[in-house]
């Protein structure tokens, strides 16, 4: 590959997600959203997207047709393509085949991309028939893909046709992947930024005896987990626990808990954020690394957390966050860090540790350009 991409043109990036914030206040793929800002900011990329509709950057171009807007829209309303797979099972395959005619039209009308950003596994399977160099990011809920018969084989050849980073968004993932695709890809985590914001958060201090905590979550018995088994009792009027999001599952919430709906990234920053004792997550869900996360620990706020690889990834027990395994250590951690003193020290240690291996959406947009002209085996 010669050089004539760096100092001569832009180098041309499609990225593609199934996932796109619809306005400010919309939850669904907030990340994308993000990353595709930050990327927008750095002038020797000239980058088009394909995703759902939704407010682009003026600089970015938009690689979906009105028809995909549509289509996508649809999906969208309907919870998105993890969440109908999920819910409908091999009765989404419709949908799914739907998904894939579609990627594979954008991909071969992109033939004059240099990179092609693929977010999610599932996404990468169309590539057949084009030899682009691409980054695949693997953000969790599609590491499972991996489980079903012949997916790894089928994916194996789709990378022999290219030059591939596999970039798993954390760290844990890297050992299977490694093991299915070390031969043909490079297996390189990158892990997505964190708004500077939250970093920017100054908390109010909290009182012993009254403690607000929060859980901001889709609700699905998944991603509550334990949390109403193990709250009953501990949470009520001396410490409040308010549950924010959006109820994609019908669950019947205990009147101990406070639930509020959705809220938007503003309301999380100058509403809750900064008044809370600290966030609880005890999902059992399959994910990556949980944005909202490495969003409360950028914020100072300690994290509560139950045993998952995407928590153990972040959180070390009792320096940077606590891991429960048990409703006593649940109980055990909420007592502890009620106390004031604790509650700053680990929630100081949260944030310091964020800011040195996280850092800002800037740095994560670092990461993947120089993954970029890595795979194109020019100098940045």
């Amino acid at each position: 590959m010669n050089n004539s991409i760096n100092g001569k043109r832009k180098l041309k990036i499609l990225f593609v997600s199934t996932s796109y914030p619809s306005d400010e206040k919309d939850w669904r793929g907030r990340f994308t959203a993000n990353l595709v800002t930050a990327l927008s900011l750095h002038g020797d990329l000239g980058l088009d997207i394909w995703a759902p509709p939704g407010k682009r950057p003026n600089n970015v171009g938009d690689a979906t047709l009105p028809a995909e807007k549509i289509w996508m829209k649809k999906m969208v309303s309907k919870g998105g393509i993890a969440h109908i797979l999920r819910t409908r099972g091999l009765l989404a395959a419709d949908v799914i085949c739907l998904l894939l005619l579609k990627l594979r039209h954008v991909y071969r009308r992109s033939s004059d991309s240099d990179i092609l950003h693929i977010n999610w596994l599932q996404n990468a399977l169309p590539l057949w028939g084009n030899r682009k160099p691409a980054i695949i990011v693997v953000l969790g809920s599609d590491y499972k893909l991996l489980q079903l018969k012949g997916m790894p084989q089928i994916l194996r050849l789709i990378l022999r046709k290219r030059k591939c980073i596999i970039s798993p968004n954390a760290g844990w993932m890297s050992p299977r992947l490694n093991e299915l695709f070390g031969d043909l890809a490079e297996i390189r985590p990158i892990s997505f930024g964190v708004d500077q914001r939250w970093f920017e958060i100054t908390r109010n201090a909290i009182a012993n005896t009254a403690s607000p905590w929060i859980v901001v979550s889709r609700v699905t018995p998944q991603k509550i987990g334990p949390l109403f088994e193990w709250g009953k009792g501990l949470f009520g009027k001396k410490h409040q626990l308010h549950l924010i999001g959006p109820m994609q599952k019908d669950m019947v919430i205990p009147d101990w808990v406070q639930y509020h709906g959705s809220a938007s990234p503003d309301e999380l920053c100058k509403k809750w954020f900064p008044d809370s004792a600290g966030l609880i997550t005890l999902s059992q869900h399959d994910e990556g690394r949980p944005q909202v996360v490495l969003e409360a620990m950028a914020s100072g706020l300690p994290v509560v957390a139950s045993d998952v690889p995407a928590h153990l990834d972040v959180i070390r027990h009792q320096h940077t966050g606590w891991i429960a395994t048990s409703a006593i250590e649940f109980k055990e951690a909420i007592t502890s860090l009620c106390n004031v003193e604790t509650n700053n020290t680990i929630g100081n240690e949260a944030r310091r540790w964020t800011k040195e291996n996280i850092g800002t959406w800037h740095d994560c947009a670092s990461r993947y350009i120089q993954a970029y002209y890595d795979l194109l085996e020019v100098n940045k």
